[in-house]
């Protein structure tokens, strides 16, 4: 499975923002996303360890790009001791993680926007809305894998599969654990896609309205700052 983070600083880089940590699986499409507090590889790896717990299949290997959330010991002797295989990306070549890199855009970016969240009220929000995500991603909408690319003079054609959503590709996967299978199929039986998109729409109105409010509260700050350096001005002025 590839692994990335996605920042969610609004454009400003500064202090702590929260991070949501995806995880694709190259072969099904399957996706799981988590947001962490920050970039520190303590949160980074306990939601790794809580991403495992709920995939349908045994995680055989992930890979990285190489910022130090990821390349650490920590990381690196958990992997030895599961057994998990553990490769990064080159330096400067996204294109090695594109399967991540896409699901970067088509899950999280268009759930979250470019907005900045910094709050633990928007941390646990965010954790709500991918909860009701993943499923609503893998159970209901459809992937296309591409199977063949050709060169035709300066042309390039590329040929797909049949979409199929990362449920079913699950279902067809013949290494998953039939038991897992099982339990999948019971839990897509229960879902109801309409519910799970007013849920995932409720969540992000949430998020906009804290979003209104702390932008409200900067205006008044930067308001408040300005009104007061005129008067400090003006007292200087008539006081000279």
């Amino acid at each position: 499975m590839e692994i990335d983070l996605v920042g969610h600083d609004g454009g400003d880089i500064s202090g702590d923002y929260i991070q949501t940590l995806d995880v694709t699986d190259a072969c099904t499409g399957w996706t799981e996303t988590r947001a962490v507090r920050n970039k520190a590889q303590i949160w980074v790896f306990e939601a790794l360890k809580q991403v495992r717990e709920s995939l349908p299949f045994k995680l055989l290997g992930i890979d990285s790009d190489n910022g130090s959330e990821f390349i650490n010991d920590q990381l690196y002797r958990y992997c030895l001791k599961e057994e998990i295989t553990f490769t990064r990306a080159r330096a400067y070549r996204k294109n090695d993680n594109c399967y991540v890199e896409q699901k970067n855009w088509s899950v999280v970016r268009r759930a979250l926007g470019y907005l900045r969240y910094d709050t633990p009220g928007e941390l646990e929000i965010i954790n709500q809305l991918h909860g009701y995500l993943r499923l609503y991603t893998n159970h209901f909408q459809p992937v296309m894998k591409m199977i063949e690319k050709t060169r035709v003079g300066s042309r390039v054609k590329k040929k797909y599969d049949k979409p199929r959503t990362p449920y079913q590709r699950v279902l067809d996967f013949c290494y998953a654990e039939w038991g897992r299978k099982e339990a999948l199929t019971k839990e897509h039986l229960k879902l109801n896609p309409a519910e799970l998109k007013r849920q995932i729409t409720r969540l992000q109105d949430q998020l906009r309205k804290i979003g209104e409010q702390k932008r409200k509260k900067q205006i008044y700050h930067k308001n408040y700052e300005k009104n007061h350096q005129d008067f400090e001005y003006i007292f200087r002025e008539a006081t000279s």
